[in-house]
């Protein structure tokens, strides 16, 4: 892995650990307003769902400015 890749890693898993910090606060917000008596299970599977939709509109996003793969 030379210095080029190496970065492009760590700039993904900054990312990752943004979306997932922000995915767990906020998984924590929307739950805590609309079911307060919620396991903790149920808000680890909005905070996974939520990453998740980040990354669908970030494929989404690129697909769609970027055509055919031109």
């Amino acid at each position: 892995m030379n210095a080029n890749q190496w970065g492009l890693f760590v700039n993904e898993l900054i990312i990752f650990i943004v979306r997932a910090i922000f995915g767990a606060v906020f998984a924590l917000i929307i739950t805590r307003m609309f079911r307060p008596s919620a396991e903790p299970i149920y808000v680890a599977g909005l905070g996974v769902f939520l990453v998740g939709l980040a990354y669908g509109f970030e494929y989404y996003r690129k697909r769609k400015t970027n055509p055919k793969g031109q």
